[in-house]
C-alpha cells in the first residue's frame, strides 16, 4: 500500500473496509498448501482430513496446522500424540476432496474406501498412496483458544518424497516445477495447478 506523507493511503487508491466484527476470510482470496493429515482413530481405523491452513512453524521441522477441538483430527491426536501428512498432487484433487465428505451416523467415512491408503513406517497413521511428499509428526504442543480453533504443531521425525519433486543445485528450479507441478488451495474454495513460478528478487546480503 502506497502512503503519502500524512500516512494515509494515495488518493488514487480506493479501499473498502472489511468488518472484522465477522470472519473477513470469505470475502476475498488468499493461496495455501493443501494437505491430508492422517490419523489413527480409537478403534483403531484410520482417518484423513483436508488442511489448508497449514505451515512450516520456523526453519527447523516442525510442522502447524489449525484445527478445531471438535475434530475426529485433534481428538486423535491428542490421545495418541502423532499424525502424518500428504502433500497430494494436482491429479489427485478429487480423492482429496472426498476426505472432507462427513461422516455417518456410525461416525465411519466410507468415502476413504474409495482410495489407495497405507501406514507410514515411523508413526503408523495413514496416508494416501501417490503422494509427493510425506511427513511423520510427534505431537510437540497444541495452542488452544483462537476462537474456536486450535494450532497443532508437531515435529516431524521422518519425511519421505518423491524424486521427481527433490530441488537440487544441478536442477533449475522453474524446470522442476514446470516437471514437478503443485497443488494448491485458493480459499474459499477453489483449488489451482502451478506449473510456472518466477525467481523472488532478494535482496543482497538478506538472511533468514
Amino acid at each position: 500500500m502506497s502512503e503519502n506523507s500524512a500516512g494515509t493511503p494515495h488518493a488514487a487508491q480506493r479501499l473498502e473496509p472489511l468488518d472484522v466484527a465477522r470472519p473477513i476470510w470469505d470475502q476475498f482470496f488468499t493461496v495455501a498448501p493443501l494437505v491430508l493429515v492422517g490419523t489413527r482413530e480409537s478403534d483403531g481405523g484410520d482417518d484423513l482430513a483436508p488442511k489448508h491452513m497449514v505451515t512450516p512453524m520456523g526453519w527447523q521441522n516442525y510442522f502447524g496446522f489449525v484445527c478445531t477441538p471438535r475434530h475426529g483430527t485433534y481428538q486423535n491426536i491428542e490421545r495418541d500424540r502423532v499424525f502424518a501428512v500428504t502433500y497430494p498432487r494436482p491429479t489427485q484433487w478429487l480423492e482429496t476432496s472426498l476426505t472432507a465428505s462427513p461422516r455417518c451416523e456410525d461416525h465411519s467415512k466410507p468415502q476413504l474406501q474409495l482410495m489407495q491408503t497405507f501406514r507410514s513406517k515411523t508413526v503408523d497413521c495413514p496416508v494416501v498412496a501417490d503422494g509427493y511428499l510425506y511427513l511423520e509428526c510427534a505431537l510437540e504442543k497444541v495452542v488452544d483458544g483462537f476462537g474456536v480453533n486450535s494450532l497443532i504443531v508437531g515435529k516431524i521425525v521422518a519425511a519421505e518424497i518423491d524424486p521427481t519433486f527433490l530441488r537440487s543445485e544441478d536442477r533449475d528450479d522453474q524446470d522442476l516445477i514446470g516437471t514437478a507441478p503443485l497443488l494448491t488451495y485458493v480459499s474459499p474454495g477453489r483449488f489451482a495447478t502451478i506449473r510456472d513460478t518466477l525467481a523472488f528478487p532478494m535482496p543482497k546480503g538478506m538472511r533468514k
